[in-house]
């Protein structure tokens, strides 16, 4: 039976609350009861599986003929049992990680599983730090901070070039395909005699390093996030906990996020991982041009969990409002929507949710939720249908979540099982991050739903490091009004830049949408300026009123971390490197929309 035909009940948690207040005004919130006993290795999922269900895709990527190609759970162990001991023959181990620099593939997949089974750590990195950033200067600093033993560079054709300036002393290089001269084969690792293997795999505990992951830089240089055997297991236990059809139904994804950031690298891989379901590796985007090819595959793969970014939503909609076999095939084993990486329009919310019920004749939960790469990154989540987007949720069970006042706001800090015990080689940072309690600060501000009841969970309040004053003396919540604005645009920009710090009125740089570079230059002034007005008009007070719009032309910079690699921004930066254009605004009303 499909799970989601169960009642509400079974396939959601039912979460209950304790909480503590302090004097000056420390709220913690936890949920009763214990985290649910769970395997304490990645290991020991790749083995259950592999014993219980040998036969069945672990995951899946199309073949250049368009065929899926596909690795079932017996298979990827014996991969990754192969892989394993010829990498800790290789020199490989704690101290020598693997690095990455390659997209989702399945011998990036099959290496990172290798490496978790044989006790060595694994980092995979944006291929925007090779081939986007001048000289791999971002992959260079990650390099001289981890000191990998060998690099996996999937095409050493596209890799040549970052692999000459990376790639040097005892650090071997591994490609699957067009090889650099002395590189590993990748096809020679899988099928290398499992050796030792056996003893590393008893070796393992649950502070074994798995994996190191940058953080994407939003409010500095990327860090090494650790993040252990017992990080990962027991954020997945939460995600069980929390979305229970998972227990009575494997997971099917269909999934095009890159494995180095946290969202799908952590949250949704291992989710398919632990629950013994099937990845697809979708190749395509949620770009013109490539979208083509994500909606062939949902044609083909009923997915029971989903995740995309807004736009992605955005594009979706319009095809399955069109394309009724489409729709039919979407939601026919769909159990929930799940979206993240930036906040979503209410337009894109309300006509999903409709959607959803017009197909299924019922409600299909559309939720989001809040992490970081350090927290593993599941830690808010909220299952319950909702009118409006932007509801975060409430703590997962097993965490205990400290909300701290400062300047007006609540102050998100988060302690448990799935928390990063810090940065790799950056002790200072590391204590930075932690409180005297031992909490980590998320740096980000939390509004409840209802000041009077904190278990209808919480909305995002802005990035403590992005919020500054006016000349007033008034605290402005960057992240609200960056979303309210972006909303009001009506599809016309793609981001924008709040401004206006120690200003007597708030202002914002403007990236123009697909859309508006498509229409006439008349007709693009006249409905920028109708619908900064409109925003203006709708706003509160001074500390979320934009009334001053310039339009920016370059592009945000990723080397000057200025927009990370998935594409969201970075606040401060962009006020920092383009404070010529801000006074430039306030000095002279030449190129400005005023409201």
């Amino acid at each position: 039976m499909a799970s989601q035909n169960m009642p509400q009940a079974d396939q959601f948690w039912s979460p209950e609350f304790t909480y503590e207040e302090r004097e000056d005004g420390t709220v913690y919130m936890r949920q009763a009861g214990d985290l649910p006993d769970h395997l304490p290795l990645l290991a020991d999922y790749l083995d259950k599986w592999a014993d219980e269900a040998p036969d069945r895709t672990w995951i899946a990527r199309r073949g250049n003929d368009g065929d899926w190609v596909r690795v079932c759970y017996g298979e990827a162990r014996d991969k990754a049992r192969a892989a394993g001991a010829a990498l800790l023959e290789m020199g490989l181990g704690a101290d020598r990680p693997l690095l990455i620099l390659s997209e989702n593939s399945l011998e990036h997949a099959i290496l990172g599983i290798a490496c978790a089974y044989a006790g060595i750590p694994y980092a995979p990195i944006s291929p925007a730090y090779s081939l986007v950033s001048k000289g791999a200067e971002k992959a260079r600093g990650i390099v001289e901070t981890l000191n990998p033993g060998a690099i996996f560079a999937d095409d050493g054709a596209i890799f040549a070039d970052a692999l000459a300036v990376l790639a040097s002393g005892d650090c071997k290089v591994i490609n699957a395909r067009n090889h650099v001269a002395d590189a590993v084969a990748f096809g020679d690792l899988v099928r290398h005699a499992p050796e030792g293997i056996e003893a590393a795999r008893a070796s393992l505990t649950p502070e074994t390093v798995v994996k190191y992951l940058f953080t994407s830089g939003s409010t500095g240089s990327p860090k090494a996030v650790i993040n252990t055997n017992r990080m990962i297991c027991a954020m997945q236990a939460m995600v069980r906990d929390c979305y229970r059809f998972l227990e009575t139904e494997p997971p099917v994804v269909l999934n095009w996020a890159p494995w180095n950031h946290t969202a799908a690298g952590n949250k949704i891989s291992y989710l398919v991982l632990t629950n013994g379901g099937t990845y697809y590796i979708d190749d395509g985007r949620p770009v013109p041009g490539e979208f083509d090819e994500t909606l062939r595959n949902l044609r083909e793969i009923p997915c029971t969990w989903y995740f995309n970014v807004p736009i992605g939503y955005d594009m979706l909609i319009k095809e399955l409002e069109k394309d009724a076999d489409l729709a039919k095939a979407f939601y026919s084993k769909l159990n929930m929507l799940f979206y993240a990486g930036a906040g979503m329009a209410q337009h894109t919310w309300d006509q999903l949710m409709q959607i959803g019920k017009d197909v299924t004749g019922h409600d299909v939960l559309l939720a989001t939720g809040l992490g970081a790469t350090e927290t593993a990154p599941f830690a808010l989540a909220w299952t319950e249908l909702e009118k409006t987007a932007g509801n975060l949720g409430v703590p997962s069970r097993g965490l205990t979540m400290k909300l701290v006042p400062s300047d007006g706001k609540l102050e998100l800090r988060l302690k448990g099982p799935s928390i990063t015990p810090g940065y790799y080689g950056d002790p200072a940072k590391t204590a930075e991050v932690f409180d005297e309690e031992g909490f980590y600060c998320m740096g980000d501000a939390l509004r409840p739903a209802d000041p009077d009841d904190y278990s209808r969970g919480f909305f995002f309040d802005g990035r403590v490091a992005e919020n500054f004053k006016l000349s007033t003396g008034t605290w402005v919540s960057v992240g609200s009004v960056r979303a309210k604005l972006v909303d009001a645009m009506e599809g016309l920009v793609r981001d924008a830049v709040i401004v206006g710090e120690n200003q007597s009125q708030l202002g914002a740089l403007l990236w123009l949408s697909q859309t508006a570079h498509q229409m006439a230059p008349d007709e693009l002034n006249q409905a920028l300026a109708e619908r900064v007005s409109a925003a203006a008009k709708a706003a509160t007070g001074s500390a979320s009123r934009v009334r001053r719009v310039r339009l920016l032309a370059h592009e945000p910079s990723l080397d000057r971390g200025e927009v990370t690699e998935k594409g969201s921004l970075n606040q401060r930066a962009l006020r920092t490197h383009n404070s010529d254009e801000i006074a430039q605004m306030y000095q002279s009303d030449d190129g400005v929309f005023i409201a």
